[in-house]
């Protein structure tokens, strides 16, 4: 059978998909791309809205880190396309990309539309087709692929399959996690999906609420009790229900996994993270005269806002009349949080298709000529562009191994 013959079906039209699709045409296949939905990217269209943060700059060994437990399987796949090469990448779609302050790499425009209509147009021209409004059902008795579609059930039976479905965030998008019962049922090694890069709920109290949902508190650095981790300076936003933001998806990982053993975790704040505690202490036992604490604090620290709130939302009056408590307090404000947000409110998943269950193609033991791609797989990572430059390394890496094993089939 000849190299052009070969069609590969690709389930899912997310950046692990579409990647997978480039790779796989650019060899000779015939490949298609098959989408429950009436259109390509929007998971990647809505985490766009913000700036489209697509990988980060920093050196390769720290990179790698940020995958934790998965650092060694998302380092191979990184090795074939890393941020330079995703830079570059991007570059030949006649998109320009600079480095922010913070390190993460933007496209100039800040969107993800460009990018997304400069690659499905690429695509297109490449010879790829797409199959819109097609919701995979699994695999019928003759191990067809199954498909819901406006005309009804249709089925087809690729010469290799590459399921690209995401996790289970943000469902209406379509990343519902619908194939994970299925996947289960069939014996495929799963980890339990669960939310990454969300927001986790404490209670506050009504008057705090009043003044500060929807806050952000900035200039802060926070710490896991009991863990030996440096604090983290950074920010995060009072929501309804908790604490979210950029600071806590940072420690998602370990707040929810801390959650899910011991059924709370307390998050230390610094409020004062430029200060040392002697010092915080000396101001705090400075004498007032007939001001009130807290506008002591506000002149002789700069505490007010949403971190004095804060101290008075925790902190109790008789801590208030002790200095060496509320300098502690200060520096170590306690907030315990005791659940996570709901899955689908996360920007991403962990848990997923554990690579113990995969060949060194990435094809599921279970089901030959099945591979999986992107977020269906069990790693996460946090926000900066970790995530999307490991979901598009993974759709390659995919691909070559969707061509390693057709290859080697007699």
């Amino acid at each position: 059978m000849s190299k052009k013959s070969l069609v590969v079906a690709v389930i899912g039209a997310g950046p692990a998909g579409l990647m997978a699709a480039e790779t796989l045409v650019r060899e000779g296949m015939t490949v298609q791309v098959y989408e429950a939905k009436p259109s390509v990217g929007r998971k990647f269209l809505m985490a766009g809205r913000g700036g489209l943060n697509i990988t980060h700059s920093e050196p390769t060994d720290k990179f790698v880190r940020r995958y934790g437990a998965r650092a060694p399987e998302i380092g191979r796949m990184l090795e074939q396309f890393d941020a330079e090469a995703l830079r570059t990448w991007v570059h030949a779609l006649g998109i320009e990309t600079f480095v922010g302050s913070s390190g993460r790499v933007f496209p100039h425009e800040m969107k993800a539309a460009p990018l997304l209509r400069a690659w499905m147009h690429r695509l297109r021209v490449e010879g790829v087709h797409f199959l819109m409004r097609h919701r995979w059902l699994g695999w019928d008795d003759a191990q067809q692929l199954r498909f819901e579609t406006p005309r009804g059930e249709r089925t087809t039976a690729p010469d290799a399959t590459v399921l690209a479905l995401g996790g289970g965030s943000w469902a209406r998008l379509g990343s519902d996690g619908a194939w994970w019962p299925w996947l289960n049922e069939l014996g495929v090694p799963l980890s339990p999906l669960l939310p990454s890069n969300g927001g986790f709920e404490t209670t506050w109290s009504a008057h705090f609420l009043e003044k500060c949902a929807g806050e952000p508190i900035k200039t802060v650095a926070f710490r896991i009790e009991g863990s030996k981790a440096a604090p983290l300076r950074g920010e995060c936003v009072v929501t309804q229900h908790g604490l979210e933001g950029g600071a806590i998806y940072a420690l998602s990982a370990e707040l929810r996994d801390r959650i899910l053993s011991r059924g709370k975790v307390t998050l230390l704040l610094d409020l004062l993270p430029d200060h040392s505690p002697q010092r915080v202490l000396d101001e705090v036992s400075r004498g007032r005269g007939t001001r009130s604490m807290s506008s002591h604090l506000r002149s002789r620290l700069g505490l007010q806002g949403v971190r004095a709130a804060l101290l008075r939302e925790r902190l109790s009056a008789e801590v208030f009349n002790d200095p060496q408590k509320l300098a502690f307090g200060i520096k170590n404000l306690p907030i315990v949080l005791s659940a996570c947000r709901p899955i689908d409110e996360a920007i991403s998943t962990a848990g997923g298709v554990q690579f113990e269950g995969l060949t060194k193609h990435g094809m599921l033991k279970k089901l030959p000529g099945v591979f999986c791609a992107g977020e269906m797989l069990d790693w996460e990572a946090p926000t900066g562009g970790y995530l999307l430059n490991g979901v598009m390394a993974s759709g390659q890496a995919t691909a070559k191994g969707v061509l390693a094993w057709l290859k080697s089939r007699p």
